[in-house]
C-alpha cells in the first residue's frame, strides 16, 4: 500500500517558515552591533565555532565569509578542549553557536576567550539563562521555536534559523562593503559558479591576436589577414588606433554576391561603422546574450578609460568553449 507523505513535507516547511518569521521580528539593535563589529575586524580573523548540529551550521557561516572576502574558519567547539584553542588570538572575533548555550564543550572555549580581553565573543544562542548567553560581548538571541517533527527533538527549525542568522550578518557585511560580482568571481574561480562569473576580460583574445587593420588598406591585403587570422573578422582602426569599423566573413560575401572586384576595393568602404564594443568587465554569459540578440559572432571589448579602442576581441566560440550558455 502506497503512502503519502507529501502532507508531512508540507508542515516540516510551514513550521520552519514559522520560526524564521518569529526569528525576522526578533532581529533588534544587537544585530547592527555585531555586524559593525565584523566590519571593523582588520587586524583579526571571524571564527566561528559550535557542536553537533550547531556546529555543521557553523561551518556553512564561516565557509560563507570566506567566500565573500572575509577572513574566516571553524572551529569544532570539542576539539578546543584538546589544543584547538590556540588558532583563537587577539582581535579575532569568535561566534560561538549553541541552541541551549550550556553545553559542556562550550566552558572551555569560553573561559579561554573570557581571560583574552582583545577577543570579542558573540553568541547566536537561544537560551538567555544560559552560561553563553551571560558570558557573550553580544547576543543574537534565537526566539524560542517548535522544531519539525513528533515530539520537538530533532534540531530543524532552530538550526533553519541559525542558518539564516548567519546568512544576514554575512549579506549584511557585503552590502556595506559593496562586495560585487567581480569580487565575488575571485574567490570563485572554478566549477559551474567560477564560469558563470567569467568576464569578458578572462575569455577575450588580445595583443597580437586581435586582426588589426588600417582603414585606408586595400583590401587584397585585409583579407591575406584575415585568412593567417582565421576568425572570421578583423578590426578596422584609424591611424590613432581608435576603432573605426569591422568587417566580418559576411561582409565580404555579400560584397562579392554583387560581384564587386572586393580586392580593389578599401577597408573603410566595406567596414561596418561604429561595431558593438563592451566593457571587459561585462560577463560572458551576457556577453553571448548580446551576441544573439544581435546576431553577431564577435564583440570588440574595450575598458572604462578608451571606449574607443579595442583591447580585445570576445567571440562566441570563446564564450561556449568555457562552457558558458
Amino acid at each position: 500500500m502506497k503512502k503519502n507523505f507529501i502532507p508531512i513535507a508540507k508542515q516540516v516547511i510551514e513550521t520552519e517558515i514559522k520560526s524564521l518569521s518569529k526569528l525576522k521580528k526578533s532581529i533588534n539593535s544587537s544585530f547592527n552591533k555585531v555586524v559593525e563589529k565584523i566590519i571593523n575586524c582588520k587586524n583579526g580573523k571571524i571564527i566561528v565555532s559550535g557542536i553537533g548540529k550547531s556546529g555543521i551550521i557553523g561551518k556553512k557561516i564561516s565557509s560563507t565569509f570566506a567566500s565573500i572576502g572575509i577572513s574566516s574558519f571553524f572551529v569544532d567547539a570539542a576539539a578546543c578542549s584538546h589544543g584547538d584553542l590556540g588558532q583563537i588570538s587577539s582581535n579575532d572575533i569568535l561566534i560561538l553557536i549553541s541552541f541551549s548555550g550550556e553545553s559542556s564543550e562550550l566552558k572551555n572555549i569560553i573561559q579561554y576567550v573570557k581571560r583574552n580581553k582583545k577577543i570579542t565573543l558573540i553568541a547566536i544562542v537561544s537560551k538567555k539563562n544560559s552560561l553563553l548567553y551571560k558570558s557573550a560581548d553580544i547576543n543574537l538571541l534565537i526566539p524560542n521555536v517548535t522544531e519539525a517533527g513528533p515530539g520537538n527533538i530533532v534540531p530543524t527549525s532552530s538550526t533553519i534559523a541559525q542558518l539564516s542568522i548567519g546568512d544576514a550578518l554575512a549579506i549584511s557585511t557585503m552590502n556595506f562593503r559593496k562586495f560585487g560580482k567581480l569580487d565575488f568571481k575571485k574567490f570563485h574561480p572554478s566549477g559551474s559558479l567560477g564560469a558563470k562569473l567569467k568576464t569578458a576580460e578572462d575569455l577575450m583574445l588580445k595583443g597580437n591576436r586581435i586582426p588589426f587593420i588600417r582603414e585606408n588598406i586595400f583590401m587584397s591585403k585585409a583579407l591575406k589577414k584575415m585568412n593567417k587570422y582565421n576568425l572570421g573578422v578583423l578590426i578596422v582602426i584609424n591611424k590613432k588606433k581608435q576603432t573605426v569599423g569591422i568587417i566580418s566573413d559576411g561582409d565580404i560575401k555579400r560584397i562579392t554576391d554583387k560581384n564587386y572586384n572586393i580586392k580593389k576595393l578599401i577597408a573603410k568602404n566595406i567596414m561596418k561603422k561604429r561595431p558593438i564594443t563592451v566593457n571587459q568587465n561585462i560577463l560572458a554569459a551576457e556577453a553571448l546574450s548580446i551576441m544573439n540578440s544581435k546576431k553577431i559572432t564577435c564583440l570588440c571589448v574595450h575598458d572604462k578609460k578608451n571606449t574607443n579602442k579595442t583591447k580585445g576581441i570576445l567571440t562566441v566560440h570563446n564564450i561556449l568553449n568555457a562552457n558558458i550558455q
